[in-house]
């Protein structure tokens, strides 16, 4: 069959190498894998092809690869002198990616009639179309050498592109795809017929051709070359994780930054609490109220006697003895019969809570706890002298600012008995000795000022846990086991009152306020109670029985330890309930005068000047507040603080304290009324004291 008008001519500078030489029956062979919709020539830096493959195997392997190899192939008969030229061409630039193809061209020269096969092949990785046209060779097997032509990188001209013949051509047998085998590279090229011989050529990527390396007489071995493309997609994936770790870092800083607890802390710009401008300057603060003013004129004792000589003689005052001492001197101003044993009522508190505040702890807490009993579903609550011990829940407070709270005993023994407790007991052997003072009236407890005395109690005895006048419990050990029962959700054994196991487990505690917090509330509610309370501390620090007696005899000896004269004092209480107790004025006036000395000129009046804190503020507070209203009194509000004391059955009206003089010099006194009328009686205290205010007493 001769060959078609219509058979695409190779476009290639050496083909006169390929036709020339060329029988005249002869034709040619081209094998072209062809892009079905652009056929080019390849741009791209070309791949050598593995020496030993065939042309479709070394298209198929550079799709895998990546790579594209174009070969043009001469043979010619030994006889007739035809030779056979293989031309490996760079692939083009727009077959850079996987699937490539490969364009191989094989011309051979036969006296057998031309047969043109055409087999089209599609790549597996890129769905190329390969077009193949074989004109059979003489059937003595042909001399095959190859030579290796490097291809210019530029983009070929329109003239050189290869493009399918689109005349129509007669069916044609489908052959079978050649095998994948290359014969062996020779390793002498042969040249062209109308060029001197070209080295061997060797085209890698990212180079430009080079020569090939000779090796003898034996085939060339190529070096298998790494397949740079297979690593670039781990290349790209490690930018977009480092990005991606980048940005999650950069919204998780924001998102804390603009947390208002971080803004605020580091002071930035949108944090809430920035101050939205300056700050302000400080105000200038002028001060309405001094201090004792140590350079303050001295009175002198002819002054205060004048200021006083008047008041004091007044009738209404009955049996009348008084003193005023200056505390930063310790001298004394004025003395009306200051040594004169008379009835102090409650002003006995202030000898009281001196004692403790010299010898006990002020840190000190009462405690009352709960212990196992003798069966596991028996509770005993073992009292300790804490009767400021609070009804209220928590959050509200009774009389005594700082007290504990039942409800937080019953909580703490539900969780350590885990709800088991049945019944309960308290344990009252904390005081001893009987329940009421000498010298106490049958009606003075219960009554609306005194509680029978017992080391447990809830809110002072009082049926109203926030009014002082309020009747207090004629048996308060058993209304708090009552009520501690209720809320605990058991009920009071048949024997109330037991003495708990020693060493028994603990199963909640409360503590009262300190010591010093104590003497404040027994001084400014006057509370008789607590006054025992703090009497017991005293004999129980010195090893006496906390009992009346006992708090009394401790109180007289830690006076007297320190430098006191009580030889002349009797007292049968710690509360001045007790009509029996019998005072000198001058006592009260030195215990007063060592709590107002100036710092570190006593040791003692370190420890006793909390007793000054208590003292009532006359017309503002504790039982001074109605007080200092009207009258000569007046002048005196807020500047008196001072101690009450009154038994109106035997007309004793006592005041005992400090007053700041309007030169600013501080004055202590004490005054003590027998067999007066009460209104009358205070009154006039209240006016002696006015009148140390309103004197320079110069």
């Amino acid at each position: 069959m001769p060959p078609h008008e219509d058979q695409p001519q190779w476009p290639s500078d050496d083909s006169d190498a390929s036709v020339a030489e060329g029988s005249g029956d002869g034709g040619a062979t081209a094998q072209l894998p062809v892009s079905p919709a652009e056929p080019a020539w390849p741009q791209e830096p070309p791949h050598e092809s593995p020496p030993e493959s065939s042309p479709t195997s070394s298209a198929q392997e550079s799709a895998e690869s990546g790579e594209s190899t174009q070969a043009i192939q001469v043979s010619s008969s030994a006889e007739s002198g035809e030779a056979t030229q293989a031309i490996q061409v760079p692939p083009s630039t727009e077959s850079a990616e996987p699937g490539e193809a490969t364009q191989g061209i094989q011309v051979s020269s036969s006296a057998r009639p031309p047969q043109a096969t055409q087999q089209p092949t599609e790549s597996a990785e890129s769905s190329e179309a390969t077009q193949a046209i074989r004109l059979p060779m003489p059937e003595s097997p042909p001399e095959q050498k190859t030579v290796f032509v490097p291809r210019p990188s530029p983009a070929p001209t329109p003239a050189q592109q290869f493009q399918a013949p689109a005349a129509p051509r007669a069916p044609q047998p489908v052959m079978p795809a050649p095998p994948a085998q290359i014969p062996p590279v020779p390793s002498q090229p042969i040249p062209g017929a109308s060029s001197a011989p070209a080295p061997p050529m060797r085209i890698e990527p990212g180079d430009g051709p080079r020569p090939a390396e000779s090796g003898g007489g034996e085939p060339a071995t190529e070096t298998p070359v790494p397949e740079p493309d297979q690593a670039a997609p781990r290349r790209k994936r490690r930018p977009l994780l480092v990005g991606g770790l980048a940005l999650v870092l950069v919204i998780v800083v924001g998102v804390a930054l603009a947390m208002p607890y971080v803004s605020n802390r580091l002071g930035l710009p949108w944090a809430p609490n920035r101050p939205k401008g300056d700050s302000p300057q400080p105000a200038s603060v002028v001060l309405s109220l001094h201090g004792p003013d140590a350079s303050a004129p001295t009175p002198t004792n002819s002054g205060v006697s004048a200021a006083l000589s008047g008041l004091a003689g007044n009738s209404a005052l009955g049996t009348f003895t008084g003193i005023v001492i200056d505390p930063a001197t310790n001298s004394v101003l004025w003395d009306h019969n200051s040594s004169q044993l008379l009835t102090p009522a409650s002003v006995t508190k202030v000898l009281t809570s001196s004692a403790a505040l010299l010898k006990v702890d002020h840190g000190l807490q009462l405690s009352t706890k709960v212990v196992a009993g003798s069966t596991p579903d028996t509770a005993v609550l073992v009292a300790g002298g804490d009767l400021t011990l609070s009804s209220l829940p928590a959050g509200k407070e009774n009389l005594y600012p700082g007290a504990a709270h039942l409800d937080d005993l019953v909580a703490q023994v539900k969780r350590a008995s885990g709800g088991q407790i049945k019944k309960v007991q308290i344990d009252l052997s904390a005081f001893t000795g009987p329940t009421t003072g000498p010298g106490w009236d049958p009606t003075d407890a219960p009554s609306t000022y005194a509680a029978p005395m017992v080391p447990a109690m809830l809110d002072g005895g009082r049926s109203n846990p926030i009014d002082d006048h309020s009747m207090r419990a004629a048996n308060p050990a058993l209304t708090l086991l009552q009520t501690f029962a209720q809320r605990l959700g058991a009920s009071v054994a048949s024997t109330s009152t037991t003495t708990a196991p020693r060493g028994a487990k603990v199963l909640g505690e409360v503590r009262s306020a300190p010591l010093t917090e104590l003497v404040d509330a027994a001084l400014q509610l006057s509370d008789n109670d607590l006054a025992e309370v703090i009497g017991r501390q005293t004999a129980i620090a010195t090893g006496k029985p906390a009992s009346f007696s006992g708090g009394t005899e401790a109180t007289m000896e830690v006076l007297a330890q320190n430098g006191f004269d009580v030889s002349s004092v009797s007292i049968s209480d710690n509360s001045g309930l007790s009509t029996a107790n019998k005072v000198p004025a001058r006592l009260l006036a030195q215990l007063l005068a060592v709590a107002a000395a100036p710092d570190g000129k006593d040791p003692r009046t370190a420890k006793l000047r909390p007793l000054l804190e208590g003292l009532p503020v006359a017309g503002g507070s504790g039982t001074l507040s109605d007080r200092y209203t009207d009258g000569a009194a007046a002048l005196g509000k807020g500047w008196v603080r001072a101690k009450t004391g009154t038994i109106s059955s035997m007309g004793v009206n006592t005041l005992a304290g400090v007053v700041l003089d309007k030169d600013g010099r501080v004055l202590v006194f004490a005054l003590m009324s027998n067999r007066s009328n009460t209104d009358t009686g205070r009154q006039s205290l209240d006016a002696v004291a006015a009148a140390l205010r309103g004197c320079g007493c110069r």
